[in-house]
């Protein structure tokens, strides 16, 4: 056993033991090699269980949540999923493992292009991406089977909500301050969702509109 499987393997027992327990994800995290995503400054912390800063003041999630988020949003093989904010393309990576397609929208045109860079690097060919403002999600695509924001909505998501199959389900975080409550949405096929609260989360707000560089 390598340096990386070895630390692979401590992260899927420790995202086990936390309750992050759905096979399929714990294979698809284990398959994607976190270290691609992370600076290289960093390279010795891409197998911790925590969050790491990326470029644009973002950060790419701690194991913990993106394994937490992919479980509660229960891919399936066939599903399109929408995922709102790419940041470093780890998160899109590891739904590509699991959907058939997943749809990624960024509002950072420079990390997008890194995350690109980064899927075909791993040979990742069924994430379709698009550089735009996440809060309107990606409506000529609509309907998504399932949608993931990786950002602080402040408020009830209702545009995305309506990009979602009647027995769709949305996972995000929603609250104003520094500290928000994650939210799992279940389409209850009429039109009208089920809301379930599941943990404290902190993201970075879901910011309006695409953003300017440079």
């Amino acid at each position: 056993m390598n340096l990386r499987d070895d630390r692979a393997g401590r992260l899927i027992l420790s995202l086990r033991q936390q309750g992050v327990t759905d096979p399929r994800v714990l294979a698809a995290m284990e398959s994607v090699d976190r270290s691609v995503f992370v600076h290289e400054k960093f390279l010795d912390q891409a197998w911790e269980d925590q969050a790491l800063p990326i470029d644009c003041a973002q950060t790419i999630s701690q194991p913990y949540i993106v394994g937490l988020m992919t479980q509660a949003l229960e891919v399936q093989p066939r599903h399109r999923v929408l995922e709102i904010g790419t940041g470093s393309g780890y998160q899109c990576a590891v739904l590509s493992r699991l959907a058939r397609y997943v749809y990624s929208v960024e509002r950072y045109r420079s990390l997008l292009n890194e995350a690109e860079a980064r899927l075909r690097t791993l040979d990742i060919d069924n994430v379709i991406t698009r550089h735009g403002d996440g809060g309107l999600g990606w409506p000529e695509q609509a309907p998504f089977d399932r949608i993931m924001v990786t950002a602080a909505s402040p408020h009830e998501p209702t545009e995305l909500l309506k990009q979602l199959k009647p027995n769709g389900v949305l996972v995000a975080p929603v609250g104003r301050t520094s500290v928000q409550m994650l939210h799992r949405y279940v389409g209850q096929g009429d039109g009208s969702f089920r809301r379930e609260s599941l943990t404290e989360v902190r993201f970075v707000p879901l910011v309006e509109g695409t953003a300017k560089e440079g």
